[in-house]
């Protein structure tokens, strides 16, 4: 389970995360949305261990993430993948060398062993053959995909997708829906994505949770979601900037499921 218990995040005067809390199950995917700049890439590197908060608890299988040494963090990243937003390849190593980058640093994995790993998840995310190619030499969904397969190289417990089809065709959009699809399915993973893209949220995740000033304003189902009457949330699903930025008397209200929480 991956668990965020009322984190406060701020860079200098600005407050990201006013009491953020979150259950992500075993075996869930779980999809964080909001618009763009209001922290949901914050959220995934404090679950990574790439920022602490201010405040509050991270717990990943259990462990506190900000109370471990560099040593734990370290065997904690091997399962936890991370997936970027753009990729993050190394242009001048092949997309086997980068699908293979953690794996080298695997104690007892040997070159051989390591080449046939890499080329069961580039199969994985369907790009057999493709290991020789730089990552110039790859479609924008290409490189998405081998991000993916570098992510999943390690056999992850969890899997971090940070807005995962930003960039895409509607397509290829829905081939990368249906991958994150395939890595819960097939591999059994933990996921949490973050996207402002509310028609791949309802595709890949079994909860979402609208993230709105700093706090998990709403989370459900994607039926719960389509059904709730929540005025900020109907305003970032409808893109209605009149609902969404209209104050009232329940801006300092959570919803869970259709219910009501007083807010962190």
């Amino acid at each position: 389970m991956i668990r965020l218990v009322d984190v406060h995040k701020a860079f200098g005067a600005k407050q990201v995360l006013r009491g953020f809390s979150l259950d992500v199950r075993d075996g869930e995917t779980s999809a964080i949305v909001g618009p763009s700049g209001v922290g949901k890439s914050v959220l995934l590197k404090h679950v990574a261990g790439l920022l602490r908060p201010d405040s509050g608890s991270v717990f990943v299988d259990s462990q506190s993430v900000p109370d471990l040494d560099i040593g734990e963090l370290n065997r904690l990243r091997r399962r936890v993948g991370y997936v970027f937003q753009f990729a993050a390849l190394f242009d001048s190593m092949t997309v086997a060398r980068n699908v293979g980058m953690g794996l080298r640093r695997i104690p007892g994995w040997d070159g051989k062993r390591i080449a046939g790993r890499v080329e069961e998840c580039l199969a994985l995310v369907d790009l057999e053959g493709m290991g020789a190619r730089y990552p110039s030499q790859l479609s924008g969904g290409q490189r998405k995909r081998a991000g993916l397969a570098r992510a999943i190289a390690p056999s992850p417990k969890f899997l971090l997708y940070d807005e995962p089809t930003t960039g895409l065709d509607p397509v290829t959009t829905a081939v990368i829906d249906r991958l994150i699809l395939r890595m819960s399915d097939e591999l059994g993973v933990t996921a949490l994505v973050v996207t402002h893209d509310m028609t791949s949220a309802y595709r890949v995740a079994d909860r979402i949770t609208l993230l709105h000033d700093g706090r998990a304003r709403f989370t459900g189902t994607p039926s719960e979601i389509r059904a709730a009457g929540d005025r900020v949330l109907r305003g970032f699903v409808e893109g209605d900037p009149d609902l969404f930025f209209a104050s009232g008397s329940d801006d300092e209200m959570t919803h869970e499921g259709g219910g009501y929480q007083n807010g962190a």
